[in-house]
């Protein structure tokens, strides 16, 4: 079995023996199809996945299974899958989104509920009968607030207006732009707009957030709690979903900024959901997501207990 864990930043592939032994592993580009288009992003995957082969001494597998970020609405998955075939690594392809494989990475069994916030934020949910719980996750159109990327542009927002007299004040006003070695913001808006520094640099600004709230900044703080309550509502309302509010039941917590176990960020979840949810069980994982893609695929092909056991074996003892 091929699993792939492709993620905007990174991707991860594993080769996987049928006694579970992992014989090949390798890691490459982040896969952004949004960006890159389609083709060009399988692109970057296929060469990790020809690293892996190389290493395994096979040239494909039986079966594929892919967590794949971007693949947010079933019919992008389908689309995927598609692609996927086409480059017959082995003719079963199974496509799912990233959040997945956090989740079952976290877990003994295929039940629970996981949220990620890296760049942007989403939830998942599963039970072992094969339903799921999840959201679009494409960003506010689809009701989304959080994530990297959304709270380095809300500390923008605030900064900017404290600066010339719109907001309230804060500190982010000069911890935002001193981290780029700039004396206002509007010298950062102008960096910024004219691009002298580069769009991909603004997720920088989401640590600077974070310290800016260890600081006592209110503004800062504020962000950080509105951050715990969308977490908690997503896990809560797919726990509804799956009748599982009333159950214990495990809510996963990954993704850099959750994984970064920010002490105001990582308490208030905890009271909301003990407040909201108090059946949850929170944990953040920190294997790596790759065997949650892994494991997805033993489930599929029915593998027995043994070969679950060695694949996470593999990965929980870090090689």
């Amino acid at each position: 079995m091929l699993a792939i864990d492709a993620g905007n930043s990174k991707t991860d592939v594993a080769v996987v023996a049928a006694d579970g032994r992992v014989t090949g592993t390798a890691r490459g580009g982040g896969f952004r199809p949004p960006a890159v288009g389609v083709e060009a992003a399988v692109d970057a995957v296929a060469d990790a996945v020809r690293r892996a082969f190389a290493e395994a001494g096979v040239t494909s597998v039986d079966h594929v299974s892919a967590c794949l970020a971007n693949a947010d609405l079933p019919v992008e998955e389908e689309q995927l899958a598609a692609a996927l075939r086409a480059r017959a690594w082995g003719p079963e392809v199974e496509v799912r989104n990233d959040t997945f494989a956090i989740l079952r990475a976290g877990i003994a069994e295929p039940r629970g509920v996981a949220v990620v916030c890296g760049a942007g934020i989403n939830c998942v949910g599963m039970r072992p009968d094969g339903r799921t719980a999840r959201f679009p996750a494409i960003g506010r159109i689809s009701g989304d607030w959080g994530g990297g990327w959304g709270l380095a542009e809300e500390a923008l927002w605030h900064a900017a207006r404290a600066e010339d007299g719109r907001g309230g004040p804060t500190a982010l006003a000069r911890t935002l732009p001193a981290h780029f070695g700039l004396d206002s913001m509007y010298a950062l808006i102008e960096a910024l707009h004219l691009e002298h520094i580069g769009n991909a640099r603004r997720h920088e600004l989401t640590p600077v957030l974070f310290a800016t709230a260890v600081d006592g900044d209110p503004v800062a703080r504020g962000l950080v709690d509105r951050l715990a309550d969308e977490v908690v509502a997503m896990a809560t309302v797919a726990l509804t979903r799956l009748g599982l509010l009333t159950e214990e039941t495990p809510v996963l917590l990954g993704g850099s900024i959750l994984a970064a176990r920010h002490p105001q960020l990582d308490d208030r979840i905890h009271e909301l959901l003990a407040a909201r949810a108090p059946k949850a069980v929170p944990r953040v994982v920190t294997v790596p997501p790759v065997l949650g893609a892994a494991l997805l695929g033993l489930d599929r092909v029915r593998a027995g207990d043994e070969i679950h056991a060695r694949v996470r074996a593999f990965y929980e003892r870090g090689r």
